[in-house]
């Protein structure tokens, strides 16, 4: 098979390489898995090309995408980019007002909308998006025209010949999609993305998985340049791509699928591993003591083979016999590998989902670099615990010596911002550098280690840097906290407000014979204060005087991305939180 240049290639090269991997797309409709293959793929994808063509859809032209992952999400994608307009996904939750920006700013003349909040907030601001022409619904939704009217448009009038005359246009180089980062402050920013720079992310990752691996498993959104690729890579790889219902449901879903490869993020399977830990609370007696003991054992888990010893993988056999086989029987079991990336990973997490056989890989990058600037690999010291991998195959990186910022130069860097030079320019040097704003490090072995953001670092009063991230994802190690925020800009101190793990703390709370009434009531208890006081006091145990944490506040709310606490990828929106807590901020500082 004649290797891809442009993304829409994958289809005919999937067609040809894996004729027996018939199976391409799979979403639950009505409780049941509906499959899509690749012949029907491919003309459900022509058939909207050829509808796009009737409606006047021009080459370099806007179509926005608003929905969570769904197979007919890959369809209009393919179908969008392969008569050269360019594809705009947008998150399924994000405010009117950012709605307003980027349909504007892109100039979107087309935009397929998922249920009927997003519709609602798009009739609301149609008025003010001068270029929006027409607005898809994907399922009939009453006065608003659906995704299968549209099949049907294209299929009573196909234009094959222009549709070809198109594609043979397209050069590897072009633009086929604008992405816009979520950010946790400012402006969203529209990432132009080539042809050529995703799928040399493709041709460089193909080595990753197993040759075995052929059940994909996706629950991040596609806005995500992230998941977006990687499901890129399942279908160029031959894989069947599942997408789960919903985050309510993945524990069910992934049972079900029985998954070979998912991409996920660190906090999802940190609550993986509170819901493993506290069903250990229902045993009793010597069952009780063994599960314990294999869980303990699992997070001190060595990677490389060479790095542990013949006892240790005595008692590992043994732990799987007894605990481990039975945890993967209750998560799917059936893992190559699972990637983690958005954030980083506490080393303890990898350790334990690589030891009961869920192979962790973490990657890391951004929208800005298609996303991936490094990654594990399957190579002698590949994949490291604390480390994000040695950088890609055609991805140079180098670490500013003033800042210890992390510079990236490759096939992965983005064309630049849509509608803005000046910022590209901030960001990609004359000599192709681009600056991630991450500070990092290298490891004896080459591998790349990230330390925190250049942005986020703080000044105390006294003069003394706090790399607050650092201070983080160490006390996120503890079982008791699931966000955490450190403060204390030009401040005599550095003090954190604390968003409890809740699920583990009425766990820990039934233990010791207190009510767990509301969150509200159950933060003000003694005990449980006393508890908080103890694990923060164990945690600054690991830093310097100006790095501790002094004071620190419980916070009832739940941060999420609803109330836009959280990214799409669950990261800490640090501006919005400050924002929101300021008055218990300063009281922490009185």
């Amino acid at each position: 098979m004649e290797e891809i240049k442009r993304l829409f290639d994958i289809l005919e090269y999937r067609k040809g390489k894996y004729p027996e991997r018939t199976k391409v797309l799979a979403g639950k409709v009505d409780d049941k898995w509906h499959f899509y293959d690749i012949d029907e793929y491919i003309r459900l994808a022509n058939a909207a090309s050829y509808a796009f063509l009737n409606l006047g859809i021009k080459e370099g032209d806007k179509v926005a995408i608003i929905s969570t992952n769904r197979p007919e999400w890959n369809i209009l994608d393919m179908a969008i980019m392969q008569i050269g307009a360019i594809s705009v996904p947008i998150y399924p939750t994000i405010s009117e007002n950012d709605y307003m920006y980027i349909l504007n700013h892109c100039e979107a003349k087309i935009a397929f909308v998922e249920g009927n909040i997003v519709l609602n907030k798009i009739k609301s601001i149609w008025p003010q998006l001068s270029n929006l022409k027409h607005v898809y619904t994907f399922i009939d939704r009453g006065n608003i025209p659906f995704l299968d009217q549209l099949i049907e448009m294209g299929e009573k009038n196909p234009m094959p010949e222009e549709l070809t005359r198109r594609k043979n246009a397209i050069v590897p180089a072009q633009c086929s999609t604008i992405m816009y980062t979520s950010g946790t402050m400012g402006v969203p920013k529209g990432v132009m993305l080539s042809h050529y720079s995703i799928v040399q992310q493709l041709l460089n990752l193909r080595q990753t998985p197993a040759k075995w691996s052929d059940r994909a498993f996706s629950f991040l959104p596609l806005c995500h340049a992230y998941e977006r690729m990687l499901v890129f890579l399942y279908q160029y790889l031959g894989m069947t791509v599942y997408y789960a219902q919903s985050l309510g449901t993945l524990a069910e879903n992934i049972k079900e699928v029985r998954p070979t490869m998912m991409s996920t993020v660190p906090r999802v399977l940190e609550r993986f591993y509170d819901k493993i830990y506290c069903k250990g609370k229902s045993l009793s007696g010597i069952s009780q003591k063994i599960f314990y003991w294999a869980i303990d054992l699992a997070e001190e888990y060595r990677i490389q083979d060479c790095d542990r010893t013949r006892m240790y993988n005595f008692k590992h056999k043994i732990a799987d016999a007894l605990v481990y086989k039975n945890i993967r029987k209750g998560i799917g079991g059936n893992f190559d590998i699972v990637v983690s990336g958005a954030a980083s990973i506490q080393p303890r997490m990898a350790a334990f989902f690589s030891a009961i056989g869920m192979p962790v890989f973490e990657g890391y990058g951004m929208t800005e670099t298609s996303p991936v600037i490094a990654v594990s690999c399957r190579e002698k010291y590949g994949r490291e615990v604390g480390t994000v991998g040695y950088p890609l195959p055609g991805v140079e990186i180098k670490i500013d010596e003033t800042t210890n910022e992390v510079m990236c130069r490759g096939h992965n860097v983005m064309m630049g911002y849509f509608k803005d030079e000046e910022l590209t320019k901030q960001v990609i040097d004359k000599d192709g550098w681009f600056r991630t704003g991450d500070l990092g490090r290298f490891t004896d072995k080459g591998q790349l280690v990230l330390v925190g953001r250049l942005k986020n670092i703080f000044k105390t009063s006294y003069g003394k840097y706090v790399n607050p991230q650092v201070i983080e994802e160490k006390f996120a190690e503890s079982p008791f906290i699931e966000n955490i925020v450190v403060v204390g800009e030009n401040k005599k101190y550095a003090a954190a407000l604390i968003s409890p793990e809740f699920a583990f703390l009425e766990c820990w709370c039934k233990r010791h014979d207190i009510v767990f009434t509301s969150r509200e009531d159950v933060l003000k208890n003694p005990k449980v204060l006393q508890r908080f006081t103890k694990e923060v006091n164990k945690y600054n145990e690991f830093f310097g005087e100006t790095e501790k944490i002094k004071k620190f506040e419980l916070i009832p709310d739940e941060w999420s991305t609803m109330n836009e606490m959280l990214t799409p990828t669950l990261k800490v929106r640090r501006q919005l939180v400050q924002e929101r807590y300021r008055d218990l901020i300063e009281k922490m500082f009185q």
